[in-house]
């Protein structure tokens, strides 16, 4: 397992932080070991949950030019026909993947091609699950054209998340399953497909960031 860029510093801050809170503890309540040791152990479980937020699990990714992949691990919480206002400007297909704080955060191209899109968009920062979320939230949009067909992904801050981190910028070919980029502490994925297209999961369906089909094209 190895441990994503985006999670050193973070590591290393919470690392620092916590030394000094049990050096405190240990310095001022020494004989008190009860309360020592128990302040150690809430402190190493935290430190392990931040250390697997930030983690790159080894896979077998999937690959395929007529297959739509999950760009990130979660559970699949929307399937249906929605107007998509920003780069459309029709009807779509929106499936949306949930990522809690347990999930892996590392968010992959869905499909390879050219990056016709790129735009960050400041906002809100409402539970990921809110209906309002894919419009209000703080969210990046990237549109991937492979020439047979487009695709939106969407990335959306959470109540948790407050930092967006996205690699691609507008000309940029990519492919399939290579790291597009990180969202911090829970949060949201949604994909815009063109309407017609078969999806492959159902609602409630836990999904795998470059293993699991979400659709064929």
């Amino acid at each position: 397992m190895k441990i994503h860029r985006e999670g050193f510093a973070t590591i290393s801050l919470v690392f620092l932080v916590l030394a000094l809170i049990n050096g405190a503890i240990f310095y001022w309540f020494g004989n008190c070991s009860g309360l020592c040791w128990t302040v150690s152990l809430i402190s190493l479980a935290f430190f392990l949950f931040i250390v697997s937020f930030f983690r790159i699990p080894s896979r077998q990714y999937t690959a395929g030019d007529s297959l739509v992949i999950s760009p990130c691990d979660g559970k699949v919480v929307v399937i249906e026909e929605v107007y998509e206002p920003e780069y459309f400007k029709d009807k779509r297909l929106q499936v949306s993947i949930f990522m809690s704080p347990a999930n892996v955060h590392v968010n992959r191209n869905p499909i390879s091609g050219t990056v016709k899109l790129s735009q960050y968009h400041a906002g809100k920062y409402l539970v990921a699950w809110h209906p309002k979320s894919s419009t209000e939230n703080e969210r990046h949009s990237v549109v991937i054209d492979n020439g047979k067909t487009a695709i939106l992904v969407r990335q959306i801050a959470g109540a948790l998340a407050r930092r967006i981190v996205n690699y691609l910028k507008p000309g940029m070919e990519v492919k399939q399953n290579e790291e597009m980029g990180f969202i911090k502490f829970g949060s949201r994925v949604d994909l815009y497909l063109p309407i017609g297209t078969e999806v492959a999961v159902k609602l409630e369906e836990v999904v795998k960031g470059g293993v699991s089909v979400i659709a064929k094209i």
